[in-house]
């Protein structure tokens, strides 16, 4: 118990302290963006960044990744904001919270198995290209210092950990940010700042229950919000886990996590918050500035506290500019630049999949669509490639006048019409032997295909004999099967 709190909590307190610094300086834009996308006051995504970060730190299912308002959970937000305003809100991302805690005990974690790497890929690079297509607002339209000030964030960033000693054990993302804000100040630079983004809060959150009626009508309004957060908030959180297992070699509890993000949800909606998930730029920020633990996540969302309401007046100053350096940064770090050179080296079906999901995600800017698009295709080539591994040979011997048929692989819908046209129904013959100890049939369109070859050839006159079931294939054609049932094979054969 002790060595497993030590090891989750205290095995790399300065890299995580560090490390939390940083990603809270990068959540205050972001959050306060978010809340702009939403159409809510910015202290809406303030306050939930810093709850659900402090919650997902002790019930995540993943030490070391950041969790808070996202930019996928805003854009599902408008249209409720806008029609029925923040109250709604708040109950929708309650009910969210509560949708999420029901799929991590009916333990949908576990379907992320079905997401195949070519999807994960995909998804990495769109929210790459998501990620640095957000900042371009900040660099249009503004004065040369905002570039110079960007570019000079970029080469901090990727040259001051060349420096010996201290390159290594100061972020250079947090160094970046303190030194343009220094210079900026400094010099009187007129530029964008974190101040121009909206109004810091000032006081605690304080608990509220969402001022609405208690009633099927409210529960009709908020519910097709809440399924939809809550797909994509476990979706963006379980891609988020594989890829920080990927970069820490590490595993996590993905049911776990579903619930942790439930019950970070609702302690969100009711300290006035709104809904949020695992974030991929700010998870790889943590772990780039050396976060490891369940600490960074904690010392991250009470950072994000404290400089909101103590450091305010410094905060403010901070040039966006240098925010954008870190999210440049976090951009070029996410997208997965070998998938570029296995494009030539990969099978066409894998990279197909791999760019529909980028162009979907992008042009949809929704996380959930471009996954599904990205699993259903993955799923259509697979079933595609496993029905083209299905043979059938055949074999005459005159002596008995039998013709034997030999199935070898597998019979599903995918396979079926392959597996019927391999049968020649106008030869004349006494015996017909199927022979499918070699196959295996795996749906209701295999068994249809089967009873078909054989009312084919009965009807031709031919004995048929069916040889050679397994036990799985046998169970799933004596249940749905009708060319051994008498009556059933009458009214087939009437039709």
């Amino acid at each position: 118990m002790l060595s497993s709190i030590r090891n989750n909590w205290f095995s790399n307190i300065r890299g995580d302290l560090l490390a939390g610094i940083v990603v809270a300086l990068a959540l205050i834009p972001e959050a306060i963006a978010f809340s702009i996308i939403a159409g809510v006051d910015p202290k809406v995504g303030l306050y939930a960044s810093f709850c659900i970060a402090v919650v997902i730190a002790f019930v995540g299912g993943r030490p070391g990744m950041i969790s808070a308002a996202t930019g996928a959970m805003a854009l599902l937000m408008i249209t409720l904001v806008k029609e029925h305003g923040l109250e709604y809100l708040l109950a929708a991302t309650l009910l969210t919270g509560v949708l999420q805690i029901i799929a991590g005990y009916l333990k949908l974690g576990a379907l992320m198995r079905f997401v195949s790497r070519s999807v994960v890929t995909g998804f990495v690079n769109a929210l790459a290209i998501l990620i640095f297509m957000a900042q371009l607002p900040e660099l249009t339209n503004v004065t040369w210092h905002v570039y110079a000030m960007t570019a000079g964030g970029l080469a901090i960033i990727y040259l001051f950990p060349l420096i010996p000693v201290i390159g290594k054990i100061l972020p250079s993302p947090l160094i970046c940010i303190v030194v343009l804000t220094g210079l900026a100040m400094y010099l009187n630079m007129d530029i964008r700042t974190v101040g121009d983004m909206g109004e810091l809060p000032d006081t605690l959150p304080i608990f509220l229950w969402p001022d609405v009626p208690l009633n099927l009508e409210t529960l009709m309004i908020i519910l097709p919000y809440a399924i939809a957060l809550t797909v994509v908030g476990l979706l963006e959180s379980m891609m988020t886990a594989t890829i920080v297992d990927d970069l820490t070699d590490t595993t996590s509890d993905r049911n776990r996590e579903c619930k942790g993000q439930g019950i970070a949800n609702i302690g969100s909606g009711l300290l006035g918050g709104m809904a949020g998930c695992a974030m991929i730029g700010q998870s790889i920020i943590n772990i780039k500035s050396g976060g490891r633990t369940r600490l960074s996540t904690l010392s991250a969302g009470l950072f994000l506290l404290i400089m909101v309401l103590v450091l305010d007046k410094w905060l403010v100053q901070i040039p966006m500019a240098a925010l954008v350096a870190v999210m440049i940064m976090v951009s070029i770090g996410t997208f997965s630049w070998a998938s570029i050179k296995n494009l030539k080296e990969h099978p066409l079906s894998t990279n197909i999949v791999m760019v529909v999901t980028v162009v979907v995600v992008v042009a949809t800017h929704n996380l959930a669509f471009g996954v599904l698009a990205g699993v259903l295709l993955a799923a259509l080539f697979f079933a595609n490639k496993v029905g083209q591994y299905m043979l059938v040979t055949a074999k005459y011997d005159e002596e008995t006048e039998t013709r034997t048929y030999t199935v070898v692989g597998q019979v599903f819908f995918s396979s079926s019409e392959k597996f019927i046209e391999s049968f020649d129904f106008k030869e004349a013959v006494e015996n017909v032997v199927i022979d499918v100890s070699r196959a295996h049939f795996w749906d209701i369109t295999a068994v249809a295909a089967l009873d078909k070859a054989v009312v084919k050839f009965r009807r031709e006159g031919a004995e048929v004999e069916v040889l050679g079931l397994n036990e799985a294939s046998a169970t799933i054609v004596d249940r749905f099967g009708v060319h051994d049932k008498p009556d059933a094979v009458e009214r087939l054969m009437a039709h």
